[in-house]
């Protein structure tokens, strides 16, 4: 038989130390790259892996190390909006990148109802998972609250009104809002109105009220529009909302860039001019704002950066360190374009 085996045999870890030379114990060292491992013998090793066609049986690894090697991202949102939202992505790229760092792999699961919430919740408790990443997590959220109870491993990238203990990485959202919301308002503008979203979590609550806070006495709440979903379509039914309730609104804050990129559409389609009639203002800085007609004024939030954050604390906890479950803020800034 040739060094390389036929497909129909599966290489085995004792034909990589009969062609390296070496004892199993040695292959098995390099596999686990654990010290006490000579360059030369660690070399042969490695083309022996390569002669032979060995591939790694993880399966039998994970059982019997208890390990799965992966670590879940738990997403609460709706399929199209998973796709449509450039941060989603972003987030997930991060995370990616982090776990693929650390060997580990990376396990997708969006929940869009409640059957997807109990699907999830028993996949978690089933040990499949080494660890998990929750995005866009809701208040009195069933999917936090079983991962609380499990004890793994977990990190937040947002932060649950009623979860505590758990790790999570996020932005200050009242500080942004209130700075972009006064920047606008410093343009000239006397009618502004929001087109809200999230409001059954922390970045959608902490938008509003730190728009609020920036207009003070002109706080309007008639110019207030609540949705649930940070998506494009509620940007438009939005936007002609606030036209049929105040005809006069010269300033609009989205609470994302979708949802701006939405109020943008209905201004176009009613005659509207923009910025001359109307200013608009949006959260994210993500693709859709480059994209957008005149492009958008925006608060930049680093998605990417929040997604790889909240995988290093999931890593972290998996070795066994202290993890500061206060949370971690990252940066956010003004990116100021043409749209205000």
């Amino acid at each position: 038989m040739t060094a390389r085996r036929a497909a129909s045999a599966r290489a085995t870890i004792n034909d990589v130390a009969a062609v390296a030379g070496v004892s199993r114990g040695t292959v098995s060292r390099v596999l686990n790259s654990e010290a006490y491992v000579s360059d030369a013998a660690r070399s042969a090793v490695t083309d022996a892996i390569s002669k032979v066609g060995y591939v790694r049986n993880s399966a039998a690894r994970n059982l019997a190390t208890r390990q799965s090697h992966a670590v879940g991202l738990v997403v609460h949102e709706p399929h199209s909006l998973f796709l449509e939202d450039p941060n989603i992505g972003s987030i997930l790229l991060g995370i990616n990148s982090a776990l693929s760092d650390a060997d580990y792999q990376l396990v997708s699961l969006v929940i869009d109802s409640e059957r997807d919430s109990h699907r999830v919740a028993e996949y978690l408790s089933g040990g499949f998972v080494d660890g998990v990443i929750i995005v866009s997590a809701r208040a009195h959220d069933p999917i936090a609250k079983v991962v609380a109870e499990l004890g793994i491993a977990a990190a937040f990238v947002g932060h649950p009104v009623d979860i505590e203990g758990i790790p999570y990485v996020g932005i200050d959202n009242f500080s942004a809002a209130k700075a972009i919301t006064t920047k606008l308002k410093e343009t000239g503008r006397r009618r502004i109105g929001m087109i809200a979203a999230g409001l059954d979590r922390d970045s959608g609550q902490d938008r509003m009220a730190g728009f609020r806070a920036a207009l003070g006495d002109a706080f309007d709440p008639d110019l207030v529009i609540t949705t649930p979903l940070y998506a494009h379509t509620s940007g438009i039914d939005g936007m002609r909302l606030l036209l049929d309730r105040a005809p006069d609104i010269d300033g609009v804050f989205a609470a994302s860039d979708a949802m701006a990129a939405g109020v943008l559409d209905v201004l176009r389609e009613v005659g509207r001019s923009v910025p001359g009639d109307v200013g608009v203002v949006g959260f994210d800085d993500s693709a859709w704002a480059t994209r957008a007609q005149p492009p958008l004024s925006t608060v930049h939030q680093p998605a990417g950066q929040l997604g790889r954050r909240a995988a290093e604390s999931v890593l972290a906890q998996l070795r066994g360190e202290t993890v500061d479950t206060a949370g971690i803020f990252l940066e956010t800034a003004i990116v100021w374009r043409d749209s205000a």
